[in-house]
C-alpha cells in the first residue's frame, strides 16, 4: 500500500507547527494529499462546566487551516480541511476516530507534556480504534524529517507484524532499518515445529535491507530497550505493535507498554494494531 493519503491533527496549540511541517515533509516525499484534523475541547482546561465561546474555537480553527493551507500551498502538496464538531470531549474523540479511519496514515501529536486544548485520551483512542497506523510526534524535540533511519521493534506478536507491515511505504524509503527482536527470559527458543523464520530476509522481498539484533528483555523493560537503541542507532522513528479498545473503551490487556511508549517517546513512534 502506497502513502497517498494522509492526515495531520492540528490544534491551537505550539506543537501543532511541529507536526504540520513533518506531516508535510512526509507528504511531499510519498506524493500525498495532506487533511488538516482541527480536534479541540471545549471546556476551558481542567473544568467540567466552563466553556470555550464558539468564536473563540472557530478562531482557532481558521488559523489552523490558514497555517495548513500556506504549508502546503509552499511544497506544493494537496490538501484538504477537516474540523470535527462536537460539544463534549467524547464527541470530539469519536469524531477524530472516524476520520482517521479514512486516511491511509494519521499524524498525531503526543499528549504528556502537551498543554494544548485536546481532549484528554485522544491519542490513545485514535491509535486503540482507528484501524490505521499513527504516527505519533513527541511534545519536545524538533522533528523536521522521520523515516530515514528507522528502528521497527519486533515480538512477533499480531500487533507487531500489522505495525511492520503498514509501515513498508516507510521503510522502502528509508536509508537504514534495524529489526530489534525483544525476546522475554521464560520464552525460549522459538518452537521447534517452526521453520527457520528470517523478518530480515521477508523485508528484502521489499526492497528493504535491514540489519538484524536480539534484545533479551531482563533488566530492561521493553520500552527502555527499544528507545536505548534507537538512541544508539540514531533512529529518526520507530516503529511498534500497539494494542486494541477493550471492554472499557481503554487500551486492552498488554497495553502497558503502549501506553509508556505514549508517556516516554522521544522520536517520532508509529503505532498500528
Amino acid at each position: 500500500m502506497d502513502l497517498k493519503d494522509l492526515l495531520v491533527h492540528l490544534d491551537s496549540g505550539p506543537r501543532a507547527a511541529e507536526r504540520l511541517g513533518l506531516a508535510v515533509t512526509l507528504a511531499r516525499r510519498h506524493g500525498a494529499r495532506l487533511t488538516g484534523l482541527f480536534a479541540e475541547s471545549k471546556t476551558l482546561g481542567s473544568s467540567l462546566v466552563g466553556r470555550r465561546s464558539p468564536e473563540n474555537v472557530a478562531r482557532a480553527a481558521a488559523a489552523a487551516r490558514a497555517r495548513l493551507e500556506a504549508a502546503c500551498g509552499a511544497a506544493g502538496v494537496p490538501s484538504r480541511f477537516w474540523p470535527v464538531e462536537g460539544a463534549e470531549d467524547a464527541e470530539v474523540i469519536g469524531a477524530a476516530v472516524v476520520c482517521c479511519r479514512r486516511v491511509d496514515l494519521a499524524i498525531l501529536g503526543q499528549q504528556h507534556g502537551d498543554d494544548a486544548p485536546v481532549p484528554d485520551g485522544l491519542v490513545e483512542q485514535v491509535v486503540a480504534g482507528a484501524g490505521r497506523p499513527v504516527l505519533v510526534v513527541p511534545s519536545i524535540g524538533s522533528y523536521p524529517d522521520a523515516g530515514r533511519r528507522v528502528l521497527v521493534a519486533w515480538t512477533g506478536s499480531r500487533e507487531a507484524a500489522r505495525a511492520l507491515h503498514d509501515a513498508l511505504p516507510l521503510l522502502e524509503r528509508a536509508d537504514r532499518v534495524t529489526v530489534l527482536s525483544l525476546r522475554l527470559p521464560a520464552e525460549g527458543d522459538a518452537p521447534s515445529a517452526l521453520p527457520a523464520l528470517d523478518l530480515p530476509d521477508h523485508l528484502k522481498v521489499h526492497g528493504v535491507t535491514a540489519d538484524a539484533d536480539h534484545w533479551l528483555v531482563g533488566d530492561l523493560s521493553a520500552v527502555d530497550a527499544i528507545l536505548n537503541r534507537a538512541s544508539d542507532e540514531g533512529a529518526d522513528l520507530a516503529i511498534v505493535g500497539a494494542y486494541g479498545l477493550g471492554p472499557h473503551g481503554l487500551l486492552d490487556a498488554g497495553s502497558g507498554t503502549t501506553r509508556a511508549v505514549l508517556e516516554t517517546m522521544t522520536i517520532p513512534v508509529l503505532l498500528s494494531c
